[in-house]
């Protein structure tokens, strides 16, 4: 067999892999999860944790261009020497698929962790009612506090490189209780693409090459925090979008600083909203009502935010993202971030705030 042939052939088997380790998640749970990959997330981490700029984000920068100048000088070819440039493509997409999954991946097919805390999956209508009246409670007790007064919106009076430092307290915190959740070595940046993410509708994204945490800069201060922590449970090996929520949304309550609690607690509260809009619409504007008006202008101020940067990049975008997590386990695709309610409302059932 030609050598050229010998990578797109081996990107067929990946995909056959990965189709078949799908059904095995225990195995990759154990053996990659929690045995292999955080070898190679500290290693990433000491290496490149401290330098002060995103690493992989100058990577893709440089990737980006040299694919670009690859089509340029191969544009006058295409016609004569089509199956070879198209066997170098495959070749070199069956090389980015293994370092993908082989460097972080994988995790997409752990054991779920709705099973690893015995959490339920689902959640009637009154549970949702229920648990938004008291995180409504909770919320405003928290805007109150910061505030002093409940008609002023929240805003979070540090630097984000502080929160960055700021962040590891409530992971400190939460793997007392949960030794799973443990964060160590960071590795969060701001994302040298903030520009091109708000444009896309995101709020941060884990690069799995560099185990860099990117955050989106433009992002309204006092929501920071949460998309912090969410991006550092993506570190920790957690694949899915709504365990992600969930975990960033622990780790900031567990916070000992109140504008970290506040973000979750409110964030938290917005996606519950949303759920009463879509299942109950009727019972939204008593809810509304109850929401101190200082955290209705932090929620104005986000609304604000986007609207300012909505363009046809961001549906296209989000239908490409869409597909990516329901050909990545996650079947309910973007839906699937508004899923860690399934996870929030079972884990507060037996539970106070």
């Amino acid at each position: 067999m030609k050598s050229k042939y010998i990578l797109p052939i081996l990107l067929l088997f990946q995909i056959l892999f990965l189709q078949l380790i799908a059904y095995f998640p225990s195995f990759v749970e154990r053996f990659y999860s929690n045995s292999l990959y955080p070898k190679i997330a500290w290693f990433f981490r000491i290496v490149i944790g401290k330098i002060p700029f995103s690493v992989g984000d100058c990577m893709y920068s440089i990737l980006i261009t040299l694919i670009i100048i690859w089509f340029w000088k191969n544009k006058k070819t295409w016609k004569t020497n089509w199956k070879n440039n198209i066997l170098k493509m495959f070749s070199f997409v069956s090389v980015f698929y293994f370092l993908f999954h082989f460097l972080w991946a994988f995790n997409y097919n752990r054991e779920p962790l709705f099973e690893k805390m015995n959490i339920k999956k689902e959640y009637t209508d009154y549970d949702l009612l229920l648990f938004t009246q008291k995180i409504i409670t909770k919320s405003n007790a928290v805007q109150f506090e910061i505030t002093k007064n409940k008609n002023i919106k929240v805003t979070n009076p540090y630097s984000q490189n502080r929160l960055f430092e700021m962040s590891q307290n409530g992971y400190n915190n939460l793997s007392k209780e949960y030794s799973f959740f443990e964060y160590k070595n960071p590795s969060i940046k701001k994302s040298l693409f903030s520009l091109p993410l708000t444009y896309m509708g995101f709020g941060g994204y884990l690069n799995p090459f560099t185990n860099e945490a990117q955050v989106n800069d433009k992002l309204p201060n006092y929501g920071f925090p949460i998309v912090v922590c969410h991006e550092m449970a993506h570190q920790m090996g957690f694949g899915s979008e709504s365990e992600c929520n969930f975990i960033g949304y622990l780790a900031c309550i567990k916070n000992d600083d109140l504008y970290f609690q506040y973000s979750a607690y409110v964030l938290a509260l917005r996606y519950c909203l949303n759920m009463i809009e879509e299942k109950s619409p009727q019972k939204l504007k008593p809810m509304l009502a109850q929401i101190n008006p200082g955290i209705l202008a932090n929620f104005k101020e986000s609304e604000s935010f986007w609207r300012k940067y909505e363009t046809p990049i961001e549906t296209g975008f989000k239908i490409f993202y869409d597909n990516y997590l329901k050909l990545n386990q996650q079947k309910d695709g973007l839906e699937s971030y508004s899923k860690f309610l399934d996870l929030l409302i079972n884990f507060y059932k037996d539970k106070d705030f």
